[in-house]
């Protein structure tokens, strides 16, 4: 078993979290429920001494955690095609598809990218989340990345705390923006729907940049760039602004369309399955050489064909 050994102080923007809650968030590289069992066994300290999960933190305390990592013997490996767009000893860049969920949880026992990533390779058991550095939703398509060992794995985590990975996705929103911009707002749980994110003055620190690639008639092609990593950032932030992405649910409510629209693009709106959101590339540095790595992966199908609806509506519209 892997040594685990991990020093951070908290910050004061996370003063009132729970220990475990503000754990969660400063090791995001250990699942929740580790981060529990280790507080409650004493091995994960707050200056020093032991404290119950549900304590407040005040900001400024030094977390301690000292273990080991056992393997993730709870998720089973299975034979789930990937696309790998790169791999060496210490990483994988997988290109997701929509549907696919990352990590097994409720309602999701397995079929997950976790679950696929350790048939691929059987020591990620070792790695935390099977080497999963950073996340995307289930119906998110693209580019994510997988340390291969924990060396590697740390590295990463620190690349994306000091925002050094770049991170860029293309979306369809609805309505039609007139530039690009900045969003800079706060991201914590919704207050009433748990399963949601929404903007809160005392959430997390959130900036999401985004540029227009395309103006349609009541919708707006993006590209958008994430700053920092917070949950449904994009989702999040592009309602907030009233531009919810096309697709979304849980974000966006019903479908809008243009005045008069064509029975194609009606029905490419209607059907459109998921939150248009895709991670289109991706740049870091490689975990040992620190050589530059830069990836891209192309739009999806029904993102390309729902891009193509729209030009065509925006085109006839245009005709004399």
């Amino acid at each position: 078993m892997e040594r685990i050994s991990r020093k951070v102080e908290v910050p004061a923007d996370l003063a009132g979290k729970r220990l475990d809650q503000a754990a969660a968030l400063l090791m995001s590289e250990f699942s929740r429920s580790r981060l529990k069992t280790w507080i409650d066994d004493g091995r994960l300290t707050v200056d020093g001494m032991s404290a119950q999960a549900k304590s407040r933190l005040a900001g400024g305390e030094e977390l301690v955690l000292e273990t080991e990592l056992e393997p993730l013997a709870e998720v089973g490996a299975e034979p789930i095609p990937l696309t790998i767009v790169w791999q060496d000893a210490q990483l994988f860049v997988i290109d997701k598809p929509a549907g696919l969920v990352v990590h097994p949880g409720a309602g999701n026992a397995s079929g997950t990218l976790q679950n696929a990533l350790l048939n691929l390779d059987p020591a990620l058991a070792a790695v935390p989340r099977a080497g999963i550095v950073h996340r995307l939703d289930k119906d998110t398509s693209g580019l994510l990345v997988v340390a291969r060992t924990l060396a590697a794995h740390a590295a990463l985590v620190g690349q994306l705390e000091t925002r050094r990975m770049g991170r860029v996705y293309e979306a369809l929103c609805q309505g039609v923006l007139s530039g690009g911009g900045t969003i800079d707002a706060p991201i914590d749980r919704h207050p009433r729907e748990r399963t949601k994110m929404a903007v809160r003055e005392r959430g997390r620190p959130a900036r999401t940049s985004y540029r227009v690639l395309a103006r349609f008639r009541a919708h707006t092609h993006v590209e958008a760039k994430l700053d920092t990593g917070r949950t449904h950032q994009i989702r999040v932030h592009m309602a907030h602004i009233r531009a919810p992405l096309i697709g979304d649910r849980s974000y966006g409510g019903r479908p809008r369309f243009p005045r008069a629209p064509s029975e194609s693009l009606r029905a490419a709106l209607e059907a459109f399955p998921r939150q248009a959101l895709h991670a289109a590339s991706l740049d870091l540095e490689h975990p040992v050489d620190g050589r530059p790595l830069s990836f891209e992966s192309k739009l999806p199908g029904d993102f390309k064909e729902l891009l193509a609806a729209l030009r065509e509506d925006e085109e006839a519209a245009r005709a004399p």
